[in-house]
């Protein structure tokens, strides 16, 4: 054992605990004494390009699995499931027999996430020029279907919601921006580099510009209350939040201000029924007559009794 770990280069604990696993996975090791004695797989058997443990396969499949429903895939949609198959293939038929049972019996209470994702070239691309601060070139295709090539300063890749996206510096217009990875035809780095902002976070970025969209609503609020109880029920990714300073000689709660943009307003009145806090509506009127027509049901139900 010490002779092949000191021509292996390693130590010896190394060398007994590889064996070991590998005995662990049915693999037919045979000792060999002598001075040139060892370790060697048994006649007729061929080592797998790849050894996991029990712990390590069922890692790897169900982080494709979930990767694959979580929408963090690349635009080679079946990627994951040759991944997968693959990995099945060179596992031993006891632990792959194991590991089928887990896949078979698992059921998901999220639905499957939505299939709009990025080339793998281009999130390559993306990724090596945020990591070595390097500008690219990409062709864009917005939400109305313009389409355009700009040069970005990449500051960081977000993941959110099933979908990927970059977020930096736009150099040609001074403003930093974020774009959808899936909408990116095409991205190639270009000469010379950049400094990203110290403390920039990528994904707040991200989320404070979902909150500060353009939408068809307008929506402001005060709710007294803490950021922990507003966030509990609108994240970052949907609402804007800011702390109101407290009133003179008041011992009440803090007040927040509140503001959230919203393409429909219907979902917000039990969202703010489920907070449970006192809140004041500044606008819209129209979110006013939706939460007083909610109060109006929810007293009507109340009252009814089984007859």
């Amino acid at each position: 054992m010490a002779e092949l770990a000191d021509r292996l280069g390693v130590d010896e604990r190394t060398v007994r605990r590889y064996v070991d696993h590998l005995i662990d996975l049915d693999v037919p090791v045979e000792s060999v004494r002598g001075r040139y004695g060892g370790y060697r797989l048994a006649p007729g058997y061929r080592m797998p390009p790849l050894m996991l443990s029990d712990d390590e396969a069922l890692a790897v499949l169900l982080g494709l699995v979930a990767g694959r429903r979580a929408g963090l895939t690349t635009a080679t949609g079946t990627a994951s499931e040759t991944a997968a198959a693959k990995i099945r293939r060179v596992l031993p038929e006891r632990l792959a027999r194991r590991l089928d049972t887990v896949l078979e019996s698992l059921a998901f209470t999220a639905p499957p996430g939505e299939s709009a994702v990025p080339g793998t070239a281009v999130l390559l691309c993306v990724a090596d020029a945020v990591r070595h601060h390097r500008p690219i070139s990409i062709r864009y295709t917005a939400a109305d279907g313009r389409r355009s090539e700009r040069t970005l300063h990449p500051y960081g890749l977000v993941a959110h919601s099933g979908r990927w996206y970059v977020t930096g510096a736009d150099p040609e217009i001074g403003e930093d921006r974020t774009f959808r990875l899936d909408r990116i035809a095409d991205a190639r780095t270009l000469p010379g580099s950049f400094e990203p902002p110290a403390g920039f976070d990528p994904a707040q970025h991200v989320l404070a510009g979902f909150a500060t969209a353009r939408y068809r609503h307008d929506v402001v609020l005060r709710i007294q209350g803490t950021v922990e109880q507003i966030r509990a029920r609108l994240p970052a990714a949907v609402a804007a939040v800011e702390e109101l300073p407290p009133a003179a000689d008041s011992g009440d709660e803090g007040w927040l201000r509140i503001e959230v943009r919203a393409e429909r307003l219907d979902w917000l009145p039990p969202v703010l029924a489920s907070l449970d806090r006192p809140f004041v509506i500044e606008r819209p009127d129209e979110l006013r007559d939706r939460v007083a027509a909610l109060a109006d049901r929810l007293a009507a139900s109340a009252r009814r009794t089984a007859g």
